[in-house]
């Protein structure tokens, strides 16, 4: 009776233990289920993504990179006594008005040079670091062994590169290297119109920035303009080709004829003015005209623009005017002033 006894007692603990797995495994992929929900649709990720990833791209090689990976910002800018507020002010500061004081990576201004003034909403800046703070941030996959050779294998930075700080989000499921790529690639929707237009628009300035900014880096300012003068446009048109897309930078104020808006373009270009100007969010345009969309964005000038926009005898040096003028003879480009619209991006696509 007793071995018939314990068999049953131990039947019995068995399956109460089958099915406390099963309820505590539900709660875990629930808990993990919300987690992902919540990363996935959090608007600081596809802010950063769009915004951010023009010169931060974490996909992009190192020999390539225009500027630190976002990870690298992320590292430096958060220690162990740093709030989320503390971080998150941090980055609206450093994004109003960049400079060598304020800036926690000497090393990266070296390198890249100091960020030029961004054209962003105070609530886009904020929005994208609060998704720094609280969730995993894409790791490049040279970074762990630059950090290395760089700082050494410092024991303390070892789980931190990509985690989140702040609520445990993210923490265990989405590590910065090919994160969640079988989970994204599954569930993964279709990306908008206006998301398809904005991609084409900044992966078409990505690679023009990149191009421009190393010739300033390596020759200076007089020699990007002869740069732009034979390069801008057939660089454009390669990006049109992988884009299948037809790709345009247009102005009211044009410094090659060919960049001159027409009558629908000018319109936009005013509306983003207007916007612009009052300080707010600003959206895309996109207009279905039959199986083809049409797609505006605005091009706002920074501190990097007047160099070669700006206004005579102050930001724009008398040598480079006298450049601009010789490849240049009806230019109307200049006179701008930071956070202007200097032109749109006109670009068209089939559905």
């Amino acid at each position: 009776m007793k071995i018939i006894a314990l068999a049953i007692l131990g039947s019995i603990l068995f399956a109460c233990n089958t099915h406390t797995k099963e309820k505590y495994s539900s709660i875990e992929n629930d808990s993990k289920n919300l987690a992902l929900a919540e990363y996935q649709e959090h608007p600081g990720k596809k802010l950063m993504e769009n915004n951010c990833y023009v010169c931060h791209n974490p996909k992009t090689s190192q020999e390539e990179m225009m500027a630190p990976p976002m990870i690298a910002v992320k590292m430096h800018y958060i220690t162990e006594d740093t709030s989320k507020e503390e971080f998150i002010d941090a980055m609206v500061d450093w994004s109003k008005k960049p400079s060598e004081e304020k800036s926690k990576m000497p090393g990266a201004i070296k390198k890249f040079g100091l960020m030029p003034y961004q054209f962003f909403p105070e609530k886009t800046i904020r929005e994208i670091a609060e998704y720094m703070f609280d969730y995993e941030v894409e790791e490049p996959e040279w970074f762990q062994a630059h950090y290395n050779e760089m700082h050494g294998d410092n024991p303390k930075m070892k789980g931190k590169m990509g985690e989140g700080k702040g609520m445990g989000k993210g923490k265990g499921m989405m590590k910065g290297k090919g994160m969640m790529k079988g989970n994204q690639t599954a569930n993964a929707q279709q990306p908008t119109l206006e998301e398809r237009g904005m991609q084409m628009a900044q992966t078409t300035k990505a690679e023009l920035g990149k191009n421009l900014m190393g010739q300033i880096q390596k020759n200076g300012v007089i020699a990007a303009l002869d740069f732009c003068n034979i390069q801008a446009m057939p660089i454009t048109d390669s990006m049109a080709t992988v884009h299948k897309a037809h790709i345009k930078r247009v102005t009211d104020k044009p410094r090659n004829p060919n960049n001159k808006a027409n009558t629908a373009e000018l319109l936009y270009l005013e509306n983003f003015k207007k916007q612009v100007a009052a300080g707010g969010e600003v959206k895309p345009i996109t207009v279905q005209m039959g199986n083809e969309t049409e797609f505006y964005y605005p091009i706002v000038t920074n501190s990097m623009c007047l160099k070669c926009h700006g206004t005579p005898g102050r930001e724009l040096e008398t040598l480079t005017l006298s450049k601009i003028t010789k490849l240049y003879p009806a230019d109307k480009a200049t006179g701008y002033t930071e956070n202007e619209v200097r032109g749109i991006w006109s670009i068209s696509f089939e559905k």
